[in-house]
């Protein structure tokens, strides 16, 4: 895991940096790499991919919203926090999928909750899927992969890139799957939250259309209530 502050405030990024040092520390969990910059532009000449990012917004040079919409650009699963003190840049920010808003003074126990909810993220986005085929094992993660459908004793992966007939049944990928993530909508039928485009009662588009599953009448208020809950997650 990689971590980043990006902030023109030497004594914020000190507080944060303090901030994760404690929450680490608390939680039993190994430091990550942490990595520190003081402008946009040199946070944007870094190469590496940076999985939870720091990011204040009123900068010299260019600005945190420039920079955010660069980065999840160039890695979608990025989980950008927004430290400011000004809050008309929220409804900006949100447009490309920030994570959470700070408000500064950053506050200690809010920081800590926020962080354990990245943590849970991170771990979902990075989750390794072993699909195996009668053509060997595809190890996948499971941010890739947009649905299972069942058709007879055929069992299909559809990802983001690929197919895949996977030599288990429905049940297996039931249990395997993480459920903060997934949702088995009709028997036929698993789906990932993350590229729902829309639903009905009896159907739900996934990636701009690509796939349509069922979605069993007696599942709708389950899954609705399910899916605002991912959403709120991811906020």
């Amino acid at each position: 895991m990689y971590i980043s502050i990006c902030d023109d405030d030497s004594l914020i990024i000190e507080k944060i940096c303090a901030y994760l040092n404690n929450f680490f520390e608390q939680n039993h969990l190994s430091l990550p790499e942490i990595s520190c910059f003081s402008s946009g532009e040199e946070l944007l000449a870094r190469t590496d991919n940076i999985d939870i990012l720091f990011l204040d917004v009123e900068m010299p040079g260019i600005n945190g919203i420039y920079v955010g919409k660069e980065l999840k650009r160039k890695n979608g699963n990025i989980i950008i926090f927004i430290v400011t003190s000004y809050s008309q840049y929220l409804d900006e920010a949100m447009r490309f999928h920030v994570f959470r808003y700070l408000s500064k003074p950053i506050d200690k126990q809010r920081f800590f909750r926020n962080m354990k909810d990245a943590i849970n993220l991170y771990h979902s986005l990075t989750y390794m899927i072993p699909v195996e085929t009668k053509e060997g094992v595809h190890a996948l993660s499971a941010s890739t992969i947009i649905a299972v459908e069942a058709e007879g004793r055929k069992v299909t992966i559809h990802t983001t890139t690929n197919k895949f007939q996977s030599i288990h049944n429905m049940q297996y990928w039931v249990d395997l799957l993480p459920r903060n993530r997934f949702f088995q909508t009709h028997r036929s039928f698993i789906i990932n939250f993350e590229y729902v485009t829309d639903f009905d009662r009896t159907l739900i588009h996934l990636a701009n259309n690509q796939i349509n599953a069922y979605l069993t009448r007696r599942k709708y208020s389950e899954f609705k209530a399910a899916y605002l809950l991912y959403l709120e997650s991811t906020r």
